[in-house]
């Protein structure tokens, strides 16, 4: 077996403002809009997220649901810049940035469905096997 691409379906009652929050934050591109779906992607990366209309009749019923269990992770090259312009923009703020044992710094976002957004950015070398 190969996988040849994974990614996030965030499920979403307010598309517009979702599909805004990723590219104004973290500067997502729009690959595909539409009324019950929504394709962004990184240029410089393989990053990609969907964001779906919750109530659309291809979401499972079983993810029809708030997040909860979950988080996003969006490592960049530096999080404080992502954390000025998270402030710029009124996002809640969960956690604002801090250095973690393992080598990174982690500031912690919702999105404006709810969805837990840990933005990261190394400070060093990772641990081996992480």
């Amino acid at each position: 077996m190969t996988i040849s691409r994974s990614f996030v379906n965030i499920c979403s009652d307010q598309l517009p403002t979702t599909r805004d929050f990723y590219v104004d934050l973290l500067g997502f591109q729009v690959g595909y809009d539409s009324d019950w779906f929504v394709q962004l992607s990184d240029q410089d990366s393989d990053a990609t997220i969907g964001i779906m209309a919750r109530d659309h009749e291809l979401v499972p019923e079983q993810a029809r649901g708030k997040a909860t269990g979950s988080y996003l992770t969006v490592v960049v090259d530096d999080v404080e810049p992502v954390f000025a312009r998270a402030k710029e923009l009124g996002v809640p703020i969960v956690e604002e940035p801090r250095d973690l044992f393992y080598g990174q710094r982690r500031m912690l976002v919702t999105d404006p469905d709810g969805v837990l957004v840990d933005v990261s950015s190394p400070t060093a070398a990772p641990p081996t096997g992480l």
